[in-house]
């Protein structure tokens, strides 16, 4: 069971590359890109921060007054069964998506101002796997999320 790819092609795509590489797989699913459709895909690239619904939804609202938040959400979903967006789900506040990078990864999340980070660190060969086995569990998917406070929060407190 592999679930990290070493530095994919994802990791080092430029974002118009990552946005042509959506709208096309879209246009081959569906047929036709909207422009509201090509803003959320672009807003999702180019965020770093690994935006939400809501989001995006702010972010396009001024330039697409008839933008409904089911669109987005209609969007990311079908995005993320096509396997090219991946969902961080949190119990308490808002998923967040990531359209760079859509294999499983590391992040570094700020418990003060929300941010996330992606960090290139790759789970060892079988390593999840073998701990399954020991405590009896199926896995079913597998996430590495390290909490702390980022040097921006860090600088506001001192």
């Amino acid at each position: 069971m592999k679930f990290y790819r070493k530095s994919s092609a994802y990791a080092r795509a430029e974002p118009e590359a990552r946005v042509a590489h959506l709208v096309g797989r879209l246009k081959e699913a569906e047929g036709r890109i909207t422009s509201q459709r090509l803003g959320i895909i672009r807003a999702l690239v180019y965020n770093k921060n690994h935006p939400s619904v809501e989001d995006i939804y702010r972010e396009l609202r001024p330039t697409f007054p008839t933008l409904s938040i089911a669109t987005v959400y209609k969007t990311l979903e079908r995005l993320k069964r096509m396997g090219e967006v991946l969902e961080l789900e949190f119990r308490e506040g808002r998923n967040r998506y990531d359209g760079m990078k859509p294999e499983p990864h590391t992040h570094l999340m700020c418990t003060d101002c929300g941010r996330i980070l992606d960090l290139e660190f790759e789970l060892p060969a079988g390593r999840a796997s073998s701990l399954a086995r020991t405590s009896g569990f199926r896995l079913r998917a597998v996430r590495l999320d390290l909490y702390g406070v980022c040097k921006r929060c860090r600088r506001k407190g001192s």
